[in-house]
């Protein structure tokens, strides 16, 4: 009786694993890991040129509600990835939204065994909201201007 049940825990763990999975595309050479606080968002190319390191994909995560919080959650997965890879600097490509992925199902059943009847109906919800994507460039700037500068 308890493998069914680890099967499920397992797929249930690869499952949100993948929905908040990030990735990556080695474009330059990277460089040993940095604290994700250190990497900038860059919305135009930074002052002074870059070395670019890779191009990042990620998303805001199968349970983030919010368009605030979806919102800071790619510019976090997009520092993580970045750090990741020794970049102190992401230069923003664009965001956009996942599918819709709202739904409600019906269904019921009738059955018969040995001169009974039974007959069921089940309604489910599907609550996870619509995730949003992020995509970027991984970016090493060599005289970041400080962070206060537009």
């Amino acid at each position: 009786m308890a493998r069914p049940f680890a099967f499920l825990l397992a797929c249930a763990a690869l499952s949100l694993l993948a929905a908040c999975a990030s990735s990556h595309v080695l474009t330059g050479t990277p460089r040993p890991p940095i604290d994700p606080a250190q990497v900038r968002i860059y919305y135009g190319p930074p002052p002074g040129g870059y070395e670019e390191i890779a191009r990042l994909d990620v998303g805001s995560g199968a349970f983030t509600y919010g368009a605030q919080n979806k919102s800071n959650a790619v510019l976090r997965n997009l520092r993580k990835e970045a750090a990741s890879l020794g970049a102190n600097g992401v230069l923003l490509q664009g965001t956009g939204q996942g599918p819709d992925n709202s739904a409600v199902s019906v269904g019921g059943g009738v059955g018969r065994f040995g001169g009974r009847s039974a007959s069921s109906v089940g309604v489910g919800v599907n609550i996870s909201p619509t995730q949003t994507y992020a995509s970027g460039i991984a970016v090493w700037v060599e005289n970041p201007p400080p962070p206060d500068a537009p």
